[in-house]
């Protein structure tokens, strides 16, 4: 095994020329570089038209047991598209190691390894909890980066660029308004209909205040804002630093010393986790005044209704549903922003990203709401 250096990195660069890939592997190949390194390659291998791969290794500075795997892979998929493959620079070494996998075994367990099958499902369903988990501690460790900007931003204001800032809110926050009080509208309408319809049954029509009051501002709000600054924040986000992406504009700000972090992904985050909570606000009063239209419409007064829902909704579920609306926005925007930052490249790189954003997200805002729920049962709340 080739040693040297003390950076614990790998990267990997392919070049199409014709129908041939040159790939350039180089850094430290173990078992936890090759985590990100692993889908990379695959990526660029995945392209069609290749008649052969030259695999350049002569930058490999480290490389165990788990860097001869990925270079045996690389040999697994050239003999799958029918494709040559050599490589080139390796040490001794390594080369050792992967002369220990020659060509023909490798064809001859491809011949005899079992198409589909429950062995197929079980190697589908550990690559996908594998992925699962990659991403999610992925995302971990870039909340702990992304905490530390935001702590720093509020410490030091000045470094955060005010004229952005303030775009990126009223993008998130004003242009947002007619689509989330149409909603709320609408769902408080939705409920106090289906509410009237069982309460009359028990000549207890007056409760469709308290259902309407209780559900909008603890749990739907907060909710519909969130799928809501998901679909459009959340994808705007990861489309737009996608974009930065595939135009290496980011590999120029890191090139120029700055770090991406603070310039992107900063002033989106707290856009949005400021904003999330007064649209979750906005949501909460529209979605009242649907149940209001309702309650007049059966023949109860407007002030008796707003009485009612004055007297049941607390202050609790008040500030309990803007604090979820808060944890939300912040879910939403690191999620978009990662997403974009992880864009890959092609045509197709920018919208996948934008679909990753959105689905990860709601799936994260589900996740908080479940926890939520449990917690404010079991604190009484």
């Amino acid at each position: 095994m080739k040693k040297g250096g003390s950076s614990n990195q790998a990267s990997c660069t392919g070049e199409r020329s014709g129908g041939q890939l040159n790939l350039s592997i180089s850094g430290h190949l173990d078992a936890d570089t090759l985590t990100g390194l692993w889908s990379e390659v695959h990526g660029i291998l995945e392209q069609r038209g290749i008649d052969s791969i030259c695999v350049e290794g002569s930058e490999i500075s480290y490389c165990d047991g788990a860097g001869a795997a990925l270079l045996v892979y690389i040999r697994q998929v050239a003999l799958r598209l029918n494709a040559a493959v050599e490589f080139q620079g390796l040490e001794d070494d390594v080369s050792e190691m992967l002369d220990l996998y020659p060509p023909e075994k490798l064809a001859e367990a491809q011949q005899q390894s079992p198409k589909g099958g429950l062995s197929d499902l079980v190697v589908e369903m550990g690559k996908a909890t594998w992925d699962a988990l990659a991403g999610l501690k992925e995302h971990i460790a870039f909340m702990g980066e992304l905490v530390v900007g935001l702590v720093r931003a509020v410490i030091h204001p000045a470094g955060l660029r005010a004229k952005d800032f303030f775009l990126i809110v009223e993008a998130c926050g004003p242009r947002a308004l007619p689509i989330i009080g149409m909603l709320g509208f609408l769902v408080g309408l939705i409920l106090a209909f289906q509410g009237a319809v069982l309460m009359a049954q028990f000549g207890a029509e007056i409760y469709i205040a308290d259902f309407v009051g209780k559900s909008v501002v603890r749990e739907l709000g907060p909710l519909i804002t969130a799928i809501i600054v998901a679909g459009r924040t959340g994808s705007a986000f990861a489309a737009e630093i996608g974009t930065m992406k595939v135009n290496e504009e980011i590999d120029a700000l890191s090139t120029m010393g700055l770090d991406p972090v603070r310039f992107l992904v900063i002033p989106r985050v707290a856009a949005a986790t400021l904003m999330t909570p007064l649209l979750a606000v906005i949501t909460n009063l529209f979605g009242i005044a649907g149940g209001a239209v309702v309650m007049t419409g059966i023949g109860f007064p407007l002030i008796t209704y707003v009485n009612r829902v004055l007297a049941i909704v607390t202050s609790t579920d008040f500030m309990g549903g803007l604090f979820k609306a808060l944890i939300f926005g912040l879910l939403i925007a690191s999620s978009g922003c990662l997403c974009g930052l992880r864009t890959g490249e092609g045509a197709s790189a920018v919208g996948n990203s934008a679909t990753r954003a959105v689905v990860s997200s709601i799936i994260m805002i589900v996740i908080a709401d479940g926890i939520f729920a449990v917690l404010f049962f079991k604190l009484g709340i």
